[in-house]
């Protein structure tokens, strides 16, 4: 099934909403690797954005829409706030930031099992810029009894001015029910903006290319998962059925392009063959997938090549 569609239900009828209704858009901001895309599927109740423990995998603005009778609520993740080291880098963060002066509510996605570092104060710097905020103190299962008054005190002093704050473990989906009441509850009144069966803004060529993106990076180490790019070059529906697709690996090295197509082709099929499961459950029919591996020299620094490998254009 497309994940952009769930099963028709009232909530698709135009028009009317119940008296009360609340709508609005909120940013889930915060440094790499703090769980905002877990956080998003979790509160959305589908799998929306990729997931893995390599930093910055989410590398643009990707909307999970939640639509109950009483409320809409489109959650826009976005990359990791991170110091760039290149045009992709810069690209990301450009992404992340412009999402925060045009939410309703901002979700700050911290590590509390860390105390605030430097990426965390400068996230918080830019979230102070936008509307209320809500501190999200995830990762709780990793904060020792012991300093749960310190490291809390110290993300609250970052962000003074929060309307609320929980402590989360969005793997597990431990008090997200009171985080999203939370949410709702600070939304404004307002119409819904999507139809009720839509859960996401992404077309299907970018979903199918961030999950061939996501068993790259599950299988590939070293330098590999930050300078690989997915582009689907063709997506066709034929007649049987079956849906075709081709997609270019990009990386920036020759010895990168090895380690992707392993000894005699094995890496790149373990990839092709874990991407193409997930790629049927989404379409609910078999897939022929082709991949290939080519090299974009440096692409991340250059912002023409950023551009044509979908980041940063939003």
């Amino acid at each position: 099934m497309n994940p952009a569609l769930n099963e028709e239900t009232e909530h698709d009828l135009p028009g009317e909403v119940p008296p009360g209704h609340r709508s609005g858009f909120v940013a889930v901001v915060g440094q790499p690797n703090v769980g905002k895309s877990t956080l998003v599927n979790m509160l959305v109740g589908q799998k929306i954005a990729i997931v893995s423990p390599k930093p910055q995998t989410t590398r643009r603005r990707i909307m999970g829409i939640l639509t109950r009778e009483d409320a809409q609520v489109i959650f826009v993740d976005t990359p990791g706030l991170h110091r760039p080291r290149h045009r992709l880098g810069e690209a990301m963060v450009e992404t992340a930031a412009r999402a925060i002066p045009d939410s309703d509510i901002i979700l700050f996605v911290v590590d509390v099992s860390a105390l605030p570092d430097e990426q965390d104060r400068a996230a918080a710097a830019l979230v102070r810029q936008g509307g209320p905020a809500i501190l999200v103190l995830n990762k709780m299962d990793r904060l020792p009894p012991e300093r749960v008054d310190l490291h809390c005190r110290a993300y609250w002093e970052l962000l003074p001015e929060h309307v609320g704050w929980m402590m989360t473990i969005a793997t597990e989906g431990v008090n997200l029910d009171r985080l999203l009441a939370m949410v709702i509850a600070h939304l404004p009144e307002g119409p819904r903006y999507y139809p009720g069966s839509q859960v996401t803004d992404q077309t299907e060529r970018e979903i199918v290319a961030e999950l061939i993106r996501e068993q790259a990076l599950r299988f590939t180490h070293q330098e590999v998962p930050h300078a690989l790019a997915v582009v689907v070059e063709e997506y066709q529906e034929r007649e049987n059925g079956a849906v075709y697709i081709a997609a270019n690996l990009f990386v920036e090295r020759e010895s990168q392009k090895g380690i992707l197509i392993g000894k005699k082709g094995d890496m790149l099929r373990r990839i092709g063959t874990e991407a193409r499961r997930e790629i049927e459950r989404m379409v609910d029919g078999p897939v022929f997938l082709d991949l290939w591996v080519k090299v974009s020299k440096n692409w991340r620094q250059d912002a023409r090549q950023v551009r044509r490998m979908g980041y940063g254009s939003d």
